[in-house]
């Protein structure tokens, strides 16, 4: 519950900000669609009872869902489970190789991300992720500020470093304990530390279009260009950034975390 009630003020000012936020800088093409419910109802009765295809792909759905979630039972990973789901639906015809490989976003989504991931995780093999946090630490400390000047220079260089990751997962595991670490030893409260920097993992995903595993797909659909997708996600960021900052900070020296 400390996670919960840490991030339930904040969170629900960034939930009220960003929509604002987004409608002034990206408004909508269509504000209003007149009798969308009875249009809904309309195309349904138009598309008729399921088709024995989408049935198929119903159970896919849930099957997947299932074994994801019982992934720490089952030990199926979550390759596999996807690797599954589409041997099912080509045995049973519901998508032919065809299809796949007409996936062309898809594809070029997973050579690119994979790429830097790879990066990704080969920095941080190597030892440059440890290294700059001890860079950082030791240029910090030798300024000697107060943990609180500290830990806003630290949470800022950790969140806006994301453009250099292409996943949340990685991001996390290469700098979070290494950052956490810098910032306690500049004076900053460990629990304080360590619950911010779970929650600022989160923040930088709409940075770039590939933040994150879900990210490609909606880039993939080509609504958006690059240029806005990164002008906007910047200033998503930015926007959350300052809320948790700043009236992160204040709630959290009212519930005691610092």
């Amino acid at each position: 519950m400390q996670w919960a009630v840490a991030a339930i003020v904040p969170g629900l000012v960034c939930l009220l900000l960003v929509p604002l936020v987004l409608l002034r800088i990206a408004p909508p093409e269509i504000r209003q669609i007149p009798n969308a419910r009875q249009i809904a109802r309309d195309e349904l009765e138009k598309m008729g009872p399921m088709s024995c295809d989408e049935l198929v792909l119903s159970f896919v759905f849930l099957m997947c869902l299932v074994l994801w979630a019982t992934g720490s039972l089952t030990g199926l990973g979550a390759t596999s489970i996807a690797m599954l789901a589409v041997s099912i639906m080509l045995i049973a015809g519901v998508l032919t190789w065809k299809d796949i490989l007409a996936e062309k976003g898809a594809w070029d989504a997973m050579f690119w991300m994979g790429g830097l991931m790879a990066l990704a995780t080969v920095l941080a093999k190597s030892g440059f992720i440890k290294w700059a946090a001890a860079f950082i630490a030791d240029g910090i400390a030798d300024a000697h500020m107060g943990w609180i000047s500290s830990f806003l220079i630290i949470s800022l260089i950790y969140i806006y470093s994301h453009y250099c990751f292409a996943s949340v997962t990685a991001s996390i595991s290469a700098m979070y304990a290494a950052f956490v670490a810098v910032a306690a030893a500049c004076g900053a409260p460990a629990l304080m530390v360590a619950v911010a920097f779970g929650i600022f993992a989160n923040l930088p995903i709409s940075l770039t279009h590939y933040g994150n595993g879900a990210v490609p797909v909606y880039f993939g659909t080509g609504y958006v260009s690059q240029s806005d997708w990164w002008r906007n996600g910047f200033i998503v960021c930015t926007v959350n950034t300052v809320v948790w900052l700043t009236v992160g900070m204040t709630w959290w020296k009212l519930i005691g975390l610092w």
